[in-house]
């Protein structure tokens, strides 16, 4: 972000508007801003419609509150909200200040000025200096809550070393326990098999029935094995899993094994919850519980659902069980690296026995379809190079891709005829299949095909777009083709191990002259350090690119070799610019239901 400029703004200037001098209280109350010289300041952007919005502003009042007493710390509610009223009603539950809701050209001008491209956002500001001491403020709140105040470099630095400690020792109770709570639940639907099946294997002298709920002490499933599942309701890949995890927790259950399960819910909506919760056996997170949050983070969670397994001493013992569980059941369990090793060596025979006709054949449908839906035998791509092309035309990150792909297809094609592409869609309905279809120049498989889930299945697909490479033998090249094509263009082809360490040489001997640390006029108050990176943002051009950028990890910012060194000439990084860039059409797209796009990817939610 462009933190040299808000480096020098002084609070007014930072807050204020042409003809306003103070910000409001949910009461009404006019605070002078120069109330607010020299404490530390917490801007935070936020909506009442955003659901992640609304399950960190609690962290942040809890740490608020904490942090009232030292009497420097003061929060300043910039909203996203669409309109007066969601505004009001959000800030109500908020101690703080806002700037008004009325005043819409500052609160873009911060907007802009910080670079917020999603909420929740917060920023801490030293307001007796200006700086900005981290952009990260919800993952720093999040993780540290009101222990890493004054929020200084140092301070996270020690909350980063104290993190890592509390990891190397972790124990259930140091995952599941908050201040406030030492118990999990359980609903009432189930309380009668608990009691008979589990609650007489335990004492459990202290479970607590209040109204539907059984409170069950955390202390009381120490030296068991526990799955944490993170899930949300009336989402589909969680509703199947869900389904399977019931299966096999059950079959353990039978056995004797000594397996629970805890769900840590995302949802936003209580009724939501109860409804899904109702129908498990197991136990659960309270409802919007702040420990999920901070469970979020701690396990940096990539994709739901999403299983991690504790084991009996209390350490991680699988950061995400739910693919085994969906491959393999309950032959999984338990989850040791031994089991493991075991189920890699049958991943491993299926992998070498793989071919292009096991992949892309189920019964009758052994064809894929050209243009104008002319149908094409799988068996005449035999022994050819395939790429498997996962997409969508509602996805942004997909459509700036296209143009790349393209190119890279029909130089690839020129050179070598033994190759094709096939298209695998995600969109939701033909029409839009068939208009984004149009505009490319392969095959696909065609549209609401069933064989696209076992293909989604077998290359663990979370994200779109993706490219998967098939050999001539029908077995799989790599499963990043589309960084490969993005950081290489065609040259990347075959895709092969050898072929990108060739690559790979040529891009270390280019970078013999780039310096390990620069200055940069637009971020001169830290230096940037040359830092491998997947596709970002350039603070500067702001183009998409890939590969190498010099970074500032405190700040956020990122700026490319071209860039730093005011050249139009290296290459190697992706520095070309990737046409498509976000339009306002392509703002309908960002809630297509079960994705969220981020960067140059949609991932499943």
């Amino acid at each position: 972000m462009a933190e040299s400029e808000s480096e020098s703004q002084h609070v007014r200037s930072l807050l204020a508007g042409e003809e306003r001098d103070f910000l409001v209280r949910n009461n009404g109350d006019q605070v002078k801003i120069e109330n607010l010289n020299g404490k530390i300041i917490g801007l935070y952007f936020s909506a009442s419609w955003c659901g992640p919005c609304r399950r960190f502003t609690p962290n942040l009042v809890e740490v608020y509150n904490e942090l009232l007493s030292k009497g420097n710390f003061e929060v300043v509610f910039i909203s996203d909200d669409h309109d007066e009223e969601a505004f009001n009603g959000y800030f109500s539950k908020m101690p703080w200040l806002a700037m008004p809701f009325s005043d819409a050209s500052d609160r873009d001008r911060l907007r802009k000025l910080f670079k917020v491209r999603g909420i929740p956002f917060l920023v801490i500001i030293d307001g007796a200096t200006g700086k900005v001491l981290t952009v990260k403020g919800t993952s720093v709140v999040g993780d540290y809550g009101s222990g890493s105040y004054p929020f200084t470099p140092e301070r996270l630095n020690e909350c980063k070393e104290v993190e890592e400690e509390v990891k190397r020792n972790q124990t259930l109770k140091s995952v599941l326990v908050s201040n406030s709570r030492d118990f999990l639940v359980s609903n009432d639907g189930n309380k009668n098999s608990f009691n008979e099946k589990l609650f007489l294997k335990i004492d459990f002298y202290r479970v607590l029935r209040r109204e539907t709920i059984i409170q069950v002490p955390i202390s009381e499933l120490e030296g068991r094995m526990i799955g944490l599942y993170f899930s949300i309701s009336g989402y589909g890949r969680c509703s199947e899993f869900t389904l399977k995890l019931k299966q096999v927790y059950e079959e353990l259950k039978e056995r004797g094994e000594s397996l629970e399960i805890v769900l840590v819910s995302l949802d936003d909506e209580e009724q939501s919850f109860d409804q899904d919760f109702k129908g498990m056996p197991w136990f659960a997170m309270p409802f919007q519980d702040q420990t999920c949050e901070k469970l979020i983070r701690y396990f940096e969670l990539q994709a739901l659902p999403t299983l991690v397994i504790i084991g009996k001493d209390g350490k991680t013992l699988h950061s995400n069980a739910a693919e085994l569980i969906e491959e393999h059941g309950v032959g999984a369990y338990p989850f040791s690296s031994e089991k493991l090793a075991e189920l890699a060596e049958i991943e491993k025979a299926r992998r070498d026995a793989q071919t292009l006709e096991s992949l892309l054949v189920s019964g009758e449908l052994d064809y894929v379809i050209g243009k104008d839906g002319v149908k094409v035998p799988v068996s005449e791509l035999v022994g050819k190079n395939v790429l498997l092309y996962f997409s969508a035309s509602w996805c942004p990150p997909c459509r700036a891709f296209l143009p790349k792909l393209i190119d890279a297809y029909h130089k690839i094609k020129a050179k070598d005829t033994a190759f094709e592409l096939i298209f695998i869609s995600s969109d939701r309905d033909e029409a839009s299949f068939d208009g984004f279809y149009a505009g490319m120049p392969w095959l696909a498989l065609p549209f609401g095909d069933d064989r696209k889930k076992s293909l989604t299945r077998t290359f663990k697909i979370q994200g779109i777009p993706s490219l998967v490479a098939i050999g001539p033998s029908g077995r799989t090249v790599t499963d990043e083709a589309k960084d490969l094509i993005a950081r290489f263009g065609p040259d990347a082809y075959p895709f092969t191990d050898e072929k990108v360490k060739v690559l790979e040489a040529k891009l270390e001997e280019m970078m013999k002259g780039w310096p390990e640390k620069l200055k940069f006029a637009l971020h001169d108050q830290h230096e940037l350090k040359l830092t491998r990176r997947s596709t970002y943002i350039c603070d500067d051009c702001e183009e998409e690119v890939s590969d190498w950028a010099y970074s500032c990890e405190l700040c956020d910012f990122d700026v490319h070799p071209k860039c730093a060194f005011g050249k139009d000439d290296v290459k190697g990084g992706g520095a070309e610019e990737v046409e498509g860039k976000e339009d306002e059409n392509e703002k309908q797209y960002d809630g297509m239901e079960g994705y969220v796009c981020d960067g140059d990817v949609c991932r499943k939610a």
